[in-house]
């Protein structure tokens, strides 16, 4: 029956109030006989009994039961049709509902919580980033101003220096950009079936000077692999593999290698760039991929880059619908792996 919980609950409680009224008017009655009129002994009582009995069923079911329901439709989002939620034990129901949203509060609280340490943490690292080539940049102009012009080997290596910098404040800045554009969504990716061990190759040959001045071997682990074809945004997942292979060599020792393999795992192919430096402490793996995270961060500001670069491939890859994982111990070497799709049968 419906609402027949939330009319029990009044009909008891009127009829508690309302007796425990008449009985202590009867007793009222009992001990103060003599000054009554004797006739109200029965007509008197009756009435109150009534009265109590109507204004406490009323206030129970109009007005205490109808702020509940009203609770319940508010924290529920107004899921469930009213004539539904009579049904329900809306004690029951309400603390459910008020237990449930406490608990997504909470959760809210915290996420917000780690957002504003995030938030605090990027804006000093964005701060610390600019800031290094701004002040080199600013050191510059100032000895040329005092008088560097005057010598034309120290104006041109100072111009250099500067100009330098000036890139890096261009790359940090586009990269941030990018990052964002991926973050926003309205970066849109152009899907292209194409040869992945041929695009692989074409970025190992952009880096061979760079890997023979410090005598790194760039190879794949099967060197007779035919193409592999991928559905993937061409342009982007280069940027995937020259981020991961230029970290590679840049962190190698000499005499390192640095292979890329892919392997068929039915819709999807895994892809693999492994080398064999020095390793990450396994403290570091969880958080490799956020911005501007550096393990050493003198070191890696020695090496160049943006501290952009992982969290930039983080976000391709997942803008495909894939995950990118890495594996490393010190001493062993480090692999980065992640799917891409294959093109689909027609």
């Amino acid at each position: 029956m419906k609402g027949s919980i939330q009319s029990g609950v009044s009909v008891l409680t009127a009829m508690v109030v309302s007796l425990t009224t008449t009985l202590v008017m009867y007793l009222a009655f009992l001990l103060h006989w003599a000054n009554f009129d004797r006739s109200l002994f029965f007509i008197l009582p009756p009435l109150v009994f009534l009265s109590c009995y109507l204004i406490v069923y009323i206030t129970m079911r109009e007005f205490i039961f109808i702020k509940l329901l009203r609770i319940y439709e508010l924290i529920d989002g107004f899921k469930e049709n009213k004539s539904d939620v009579e049904d329900k034990n809306i004690f029951d129901a309400v603390q459910t509902r008020v237990m449930e949203y406490s608990m997504q509060k909470s959760k809210e609280i915290d996420q917000l919580k780690k957002l504003e340490q995030y938030r605090k943490e990027f804006l000093g690292n964005v701060s610390h980033e600019l800031k290094t080539p701004i002040f080199n940049i600013q050191g510059y102009l100032e000895t040329l101003l005092d008088g560097g012009m005057e010598d034309e080997k120290i104006a041109k290596d100072f111009l250099t220096r500067a100009s330098r910098n000036t890139e890096r404040l261009s790359e940090i800045v586009s990269d941030l950009l990018l990052i964002s554009q991926y973050e926003s969504g309205d970066l849109a990716l152009h899907m292209t079936n194409y040869d992945v061990v041929e695009q692989v190759r074409e970025v190992y040959e952009s880096f061979m000077i760079q890997a023979r001045s410090k005598n790194i071997d760039l190879r794949f682990r099967d060197m007779s692999m035919t193409p592999v074809l991928i559905t993937a945004d061409k342009l982007r997942i280069g940027q995937v593999f020259y981020n991961l292979i230029s970290n590679a060599i840049k962190y190698c020792n000499e005499g390192c290698f640095v292979s890329a393999s892919f392997t068929d795992q039915g819709d999807r192919i895994l892809i693999e760039i492994r080398d064999n430096g020095p390793g990450i402490a396994q403290e570091h793996l969880s958080r490799l991929f956020e911005r501007f995270y550096r393990v050493d961060r003198a070191r890696s500001r020695d090496k160049g880059g943006t501290g952009l670069g992982l969290a930039i491939a983080k976000h391709i890859v997942e803008a495909h619908k894939q995950v990118i994982s890495v594996d490393s111990a010190v001493g062993l070497g480090t692999t980065f792996s992640f799917t891409l799709p294959k093109p689909v049968q027609a």
